[in-house]
Formats: structure tokens, C-alpha cells, sequence
């Protein structure tokens, strides 16, 4: 039997249980245990989530046969007696299909396991396509990675620009033209498949929370790319905020004299933090590139300071180019935070990169389809 390692964490579950979905709930409590600890037996199972030993073995029952689940046999340490038999979670039992529609000149596409392993990736090139040309390109990139894999397909997952309401509408994503588009409802029509969609930032939190090298306590993903977003994770619950706008980071005026922003603004966060401003800035003749990620670092976490006391944040990660990122950007942003906040809320803070790169988006977009349709995620 191959060891296994816990796969990921689960976002803790809200809302209030209905009588008609207790089997469905009773089925996701299971699932979470075998994502979350990894192979178990039934009466392990049945201890944990404090269900009767039948109603556990009747639902492992019904996992095995669906595929979701298998039979792992005993574990090597077994004691005196009849040996338990292990179960766990089949993890290319189905794949998902995620996307990763946040950078202005490509879009990225991911076979994904259950257990959060990329299988393969896809890429189109949006050469400027934006409206119902970039609607056909989704498809088209969703399309492809349907072909990649031989395994039944749990759903599609997709991480898009701007705001998405809870209906997978991209409510308004200005690079890509979409204003009200019901992108999880033409691409469902499309591909006859469950469709989830979230903002781009919300679903790199999601990766990081899931399968990332996060803590248990508060985590906030800043995603830097063209543009500049958050995504928080408190209390073992994504932050949506009012209108589902939360995390909207880049566009806090920071330089009311800087320059001007996409949002009509003047110096927003993005204008100094998007990755093409910053390579541009950096690669400028005579210029001290180090001092230049410094200064932009400082003024980061002049940013982020009152969010981490405000929520006592745990973690907070930068998700980019590690090129920019990952060095004195970071080094000043986390000497920022801890300056100008108390250490009761900075201590214990870890303050880094995230740990699963390019690919954080599509492994987020991955949790949206583990959590809607297994209930784990």
C-alpha cells in the first residue's frame, strides 16, 4: 500500500443543514475526513464524524462504487485480531477541468486530480480578444482540456478577472469587455458539465487555504499580475464582502499625485504593484531596480498593515512573478507591517510567496468544483 499524505483542508462548512440533504451532508463529512487525514477505516471514520457505524459503511459503500473511494486493505501496523480495512480517497478517480482566465494575453487551462495534483495544462492566446470572441476562446481552452483526460469529468472551475457574483455572472471584468455575463451558464450550455466560477484572487486563496503551505489562522492572498487583487480566508470561511467585492486592494489610492488608474482613479495600489508597472520601472536604464521593489514593498505594507491588525491575520502571501516578488519587495512589505502594527498582531504572522506559483489559480479553480459538487474543498 502506497503512504499517503493529507491532500488538503477544508473550508469550514456554513449554513443551516435541510432533512432532504442529510445524506449528501453525511456523505461530505465523510469525504472531508479522507481528504483532510487520509486513509481511514470505517470505525476510524465513523469516530470522527459521529456517525453510527452503519450508516458509515453504508456510505463507504456507496463511495466505492461510485469511484470515489477505495479499498486500501489493512494497515501494516495492525494489532492481534482482524486487521481493519482501510479506505481512501481515489484521486484520479474523476478530474476537473480548471481555468485560469486572469492575464490579459493568454489564458491558462489545468487537468486537475482530486487531490489537487496539475495533470496537464493548456494554453490560448487572447491576442487582444475580448467580448463574445473571448467568451469563444473560454470555450475553446475548456474544450481542449475536456479531450486531455480519459476520466469521467467532475465539473469545470474557472478563476476570471474582475467581479463574479455567487451565479458565476462576471458581473463587470473591464480587460475582457464582460459586463453581466452568465460565463458558469454558457459554458454549462456549452460543455453540458457543472460550472463554478469565482474571481481570480478569490480562487488563488483557495488554492493556498486548500493546498497550499497555510496555517490554520487567517490567510490573505495578494495576486499581482496585470492587475492587483486579495482573497481572504477567515475563519475557515472565503471573505465575500458586500457585493462580493472584497479584497479589491488594488484600487486603494495610495499616491493621490501618481498616476493615473483603469478605474478612473488616480495612484492606486495597482499603478505601482501590477507586474508589468513594476518590470517597466525595474528595467528603466540607470535605474537601481532593488531600491525601486523596496520602495514599492514599503508602500505595500503600509497598505496591508491595518488589514493583518484589523483581522489578525495569520498568513499573508503574494502570489506573482517570484522574480519581482521574492526578495526585497517582500523583505520590506513584511519590516512595513511589523512596524506599524502591535506585536500581538504581528507575532506568529509569516508574511511570503505562494508555494504552489503559476499554478495557484487553477488548483483554487479546482476547489470551487471539489466543494460544490463533493463538499470538500
Amino acid at each position: 500500500m502506497t503512504p499517503h499524505t493529507p491532500v488538503g483542508r477544508p473550508l469550514r462548512p456554513q449554513g443551516k443543514l435541510l432533512q432532504e440533504d442529510a445524506r449528501r451532508h453525511h456523505r461530505s463529512l465523510l469525504l472531508q475526513q479522507l481528504f483532510r487525514e487520509g486513509p481511514a477505516s470505517r470505525a476510524d471514520l465513523a469516530r470522527a464524524s459521529g456517525l453510527t457505524r452503519v450508516t458509515v459503511s453504508d456510505l463507504v459503500g456507496e463511495m466505492v462504487a461510485d469511484g470515489l473511494v477505495t479499498e486500501l486493505g489493512a494497515p501494516a501496523e495492525s494489532r492481534v485480531g482482524k486487521p481493519p480495512t482501510l479506505v481512501g480517497l481515489a484521486a484520479d478517480s474523476s478530474h476537473v477541468i480548471a481555468l485560469d482566465l486572469s492575464e490579459t494575453d493568454r489564458m491558462t487551462g489545468a487537468v486537475v486530480n482530486l487531490a489537487g495534483t496539475v495533470l496537464s495544462h493548456h494554453t490560448v492566446h487572447v491576442d487582444g480578444a475580448v467580448g463574445e470572441e473571448a467568451v469563444r476562446l473560454v470555450v475553446e481552452l475548456a474544450t481542449a482540456l475536456r479531450a486531455m483526460t480519459d476520466r469521467p469529468v467532475l465539473g469545470i472551475g474557472v478563476g476570471s478577472p474582475g467581479i463574479v457574483d455567487s451565479a458565476g455572472t462576471v458581473v463587470d471584468a473591464p480587460n475582457l469587455a464582460w459586463t453581466d455575463l452568465p460565463l458558469a451558464a454558457r459554458l454549462d450550455a456549452e460543455l453540458d458539465l457543472p460550472v463554478y466560477v469565482a474571481n481570480d484572487a478569490n480562487t488563488a486563496v483557495l488554492g493556498e487555504h486548500t493546498f497550499g503551505d497555510s496555517g490554520d489562522g487567517g490567510l490573505m492572498v495578494i495576486r499581482v499580475g496585470t492587475g492587483v487583487g486579495a482573497g481572504l480566508v477567515v475563519g475557515g470561511s472565503l471573505l465575500h464582502g458586500h457585493l462580493g467585492a472584497a479584497g479589491e486592494i488594488g484600487h486603494v489610492v495610495v499616491d493621490p499625485s501618481g498616476d493615473p488608474c483603469a478605474c478612473s482613479r488616480t495612484g492606486c495600489l495597482e499603478t505601482v504593484l501590477s507586474a508589468p508597472r513594476l518590470r517597466r520601472r525595474t528595467s528603466a536604464p540607470g535605474v537601481d531596480g532593488a531600491a525601486v521593489l523596496a520602495a514599492v514593498g514599503t508602500r505595500l505594507g503600509e497598505v496591508l498593515a491595518p488589514i493583518v491588525a484589523v483581522l489578525n491575520l495569520h498568513e499573508v502571501v503574494l502570489s506573482g512573478p517570484t522574480e519581482l516578488l521574492d526578495g526585497p519587495l517582500l523583505d520590506a512589505a513584511d519590516r512595513t507591517i511589523r512596524e506599524r502594527t502591535m506585536p500581538i498582531s504581528s507575532a506568529g504572522l509569516t508574511v511570503r510567496t505562494s508555494k504552489l506559483g503559476e499554478d495557484v489559480v487553477v488548483v483554487g479553480a479546482a476547489v470551487l468544483v471539489l466543494a460544490g459538487e463533493l463538499g470538500v474543498s
